[in-house]
């Protein structure tokens, strides 16, 4: 029976739309964790919808867009207010990247029962303090986002993670194109709980083309300290390709370690990412899950399917994320595992690419 819940809600989302199957031949890659995804997937064309590009009725459309420009025009006004504080006359003109998403979460995992949350995700970005240093405040940074097991699952929204890790810093940024020398940032702020909590961090990147051939690598590092939860280090290699038009293949190994887990924590990750039309998205994902470096054993093996769908004018998306688990702890028994998931996004500008895994 559980098997079958997991089928029937992603069957139930996928019936939202007729046409998703339709579109196959014409599509895109665009996702959100990494630059490499973005800048690979950004060319393209999508076949347009036939009825509308909302699947609200038309009583919710007349609620939802006005709120959202409120609220989205507000978002905006205020990290601009701040920038121009100070930055400067430029920042009515600069390219703003701040956003707030709201959203609203339910999780069930076998032998734990279910769980639900709204989650508060920000960013106030302000790019002209100076031409490379920038004033950056957002929640969930990365060190604050669990273990590797978490992080894979994607099932990692809410009460798994600290609500108390907003950060405020300042990064300074190497004017650097990253596909041709190593890309580096080094930050420093604190994090705004009691008491504050200083941090340093610094970030390196690189993005390697091979001639003569689709597959691309990417490399993401970074090294922090936090004054309450010390040291860590996260490395991860990022190689793919695509396969076609609309489907990406990607293969994606993470190593971590927190001194306050004091664990070496390494994950392998197969992904084949199809985008189905201009408004829905599938991620095939085949996950393993280890730790300790002098005694290696791995600690959870699954199998993960996600589908998103673009339920209003690219600010409005739902998630089915069902999820088959291997776990150590339990002996490898197969659990099962759901999650669903409505987000929306406020900015002044709609942008169209928030098919981000």
């Amino acid at each position: 029976m559980k098997p079958v819940l997991a089928v029937v809600c992603l069957g139930i989302l996928c019936a939202l739309s007729p046409d998703v199957y339709a579109a196959n031949s014409n599509a895109d890659q665009s996702y959100e964790t990494e630059s490499y995804e973005t800048e690979s997937y950004e060319t393209g064309t999508y076949e347009t919808e036939e009825d509308s590009d909302s699947d609200l009725p038309e009583w919710a459309e007349t609620h939802v867009e006005p709120f959202r420009a409120r609220i989205g025009n507000w978002v905006d006004n205020t990290s601009r207010n701040i920038d121009s504080f100070f930055g400067g006359d430029q920042s009515s003109s600069a390219d703003n990247r701040s956003y707030l998403r709201l959203g609203q979460e339910i999780d069930w995992m076998e032998g734990e029962g279910t769980s639900g949350d709204i989650s508060v995700r920000y960013r106030i970005d302000l790019p002209t303090t100076e031409d490379r240093l920038r004033l950056i405040i957002e929640s969930d940074p990365e060190e604050s986002q669990g273990t590797l097991a978490e992080q894979g699952s994607g099932r990692l929204y809410n009460d798994q993670r600290d609500r108390r890790t907003s950060t405020f810093g300042l990064d300074w940024l190497e004017s650097r194109d990253k596909r041709e020398n190593w890309s580096n940032r080094f930050g420093a702020g604190v994090r705004l709980r009691l008491p504050l909590d200083p941090y340093v961090r610094f970030t390196s990147e690189r993005l390697w083309d091979f001639k003569d051939s689709p597959w691309q690598l990417e490399s993401f590092n970074r090294l922090s300290w936090f004054n309450n939860s010390g040291y860590s280090a996260r490395t991860e290699w990022d190689i793919g390709r695509p396969l076609s038009t609309n489907r990406h293949l990607r293969f994606i190994t993470n190593v971590q370690w927190r001194e306050e887990e004091d664990t070496l924590e390494y994950s392998e990750i197969v992904q084949l990412n199809q985008r189905l039309n201009s408004r829905s998205a599938l991620r095939y994902s085949a996950i393993a899950i280890g730790e300790s470096l002098s005694n290696p054993r791995m600690t959870n093996y699954y199998l993960q399917t996600r589908y998103r769908r673009d339920i209003h004018k690219g600010i409005l998306f739902a998630d089915v994320i069902p999820e088959l688990h291997f776990q150590r702890e339990v002996s490898y028994d197969p659990r099962w595992a759901m999650t669903l998931r409505v987000e929306m996004y406020f900015q002044r500008e709609i942008q169209r690419d928030y098919f981000h895994f």
